[in-house]
């Protein structure tokens, strides 16, 4: 069962090996908590594990061993419709890429988030076009992503992953694919986000945007060290 008094994450000792040959070890007894309300940046190179960890982190891979809670509810063994309730409900995500469907209307992309996660028919439309007004898209949401910029466009990503209340947000490379001015201003939402108390992991190659984390952790060979 969920606690809301627990640790939004808490991974000890977690280790990830891909089989081979040769076989990877991708992550190397991982210990990390996150806690609700923080803001989280874990940077390294491309092998480092960033994609690993998100993954772990996500819900999305289960690791070889170790131990992962998440709100204090132990994951390692929940089944696949149980990991992807939970996904559903307490996890948004944002990715370098937006996956955003080209013809479907912004806001027929933000409401299909809510498909996943326990909220009724009737509401769905109504947090969709509040989470779009929250990244100052109130006034697209008719438009298709075809018509938007970059940045606009993962403006809608985020508000996909954030109209479902999620307990915690991961962006990975979130601002990859934008010019230093749109990726300015996703870091600025995400800014607003956090201080609205929404607990953010970001995972990226770039120092720069490492640095407006609350917390910043490098990994590199699969092992973390938390930044000062």
């Amino acid at each position: 069962m969920i606690s809301p008094d627990s640790p939004v994450i808490n991974a000890v000792d977690l280790t990830k090996i891909f089989p081979g040959p040769p076989a990877v070890n991708a992550l190397r007894g991982v210990d990390l908590r996150v806690d609700q309300g923080d803001y989280v940046a874990i940077v390294g190179p491309s092998g480092s594990g960033k994609s690993t960890i998100l993954n772990m982190f996500g819900l999305l891979d289960r690791p070889s061993s170790g131990k992962l809670t998440f709100r204090g509810l132990p994951t390692e063994n929940l089944s696949e419709d149980d990991r992807a309730a939970l996904r559903g409900e307490h996890i948004g995500f944002v990715f370098q890429a937006f996956h955003l469907l080209p013809q479907r209307t912004v806001l027929e992309n933000v409401m299909l988030a809510t498909t996943y996660a326990p909220i009724p028919k009737d509401e769905r439309e109504g947090r969709a076009r509040e989470a779009l007004e929250r990244v100052g898209l109130g006034h697209r949401i008719n438009f298709t992503p075809t018509t938007l910029s970059g940045g606009e466009r993962q403006r809608v990503a985020v508000a996909r992953s954030v109209c479902t209340s999620p307990s915690l947000l991961l962006a990975d490379e979130p601002t990859g694919n934008l010019d230093r001015q749109s990726s300015n201003g996703v870091m600025e939402l995400f800014e607003e986000l956090h201080n609205d108390g929404l607990t953010i992991m970001i995972i990226t190659h770039d120092d720069a945007v490492a640095r407006r984390a609350q917390r910043r952790i490098r990994i590199h060979d699969g092992s973390l060290e938390e930044l000062t």
